[in-house]
């Protein structure tokens, strides 16, 4: 069986607590996953964006690879993909700033 994917696994293991994610070069900041899960090596998670409004949805690729990022915003009928997680971390519960292209 093959390995579980490293962000998708430090993802999993932070929820439900705050991390800090950089999704490919627009967004850095901290989330908070309302789930997540794997099935199997296939990971799905969805959450929020603090001081954002939209949800965004989290899943590993066909091939394991990645963790790619789609965001609806409030009152859009469809997902944006926004990138891939570029890093993961726990986010300090003092760090009360967050960089976003909204």
């Amino acid at each position: 069986m093959p390995d579980l994917n490293r962000v998708a696994k430090r993802m999993y293991n932070i929820h439900p607590n705050a991390m800090r994610l950089v999704v490919g070069e627009e967004i850095d900041g901290t989330f908070t996953l309302d789930s997540a899960e794997f099935f199997q090596t296939d990971f799905q998670a969805e959450g929020r964006l603090n001081g954002d409004g939209a949800v965004y949805r989290f899943a590993t690729t066909e091939n394991n690879d990645a963790v790619v990022v789609g965001r609806q915003r409030p009152g859009e009928d469809g997902w944006t993909m926004v990138g891939e997680v570029e890093s993961v971390e726990r986010a300090d519960a003092t760090d009360a700033t967050d960089t976003t292209d909204a």
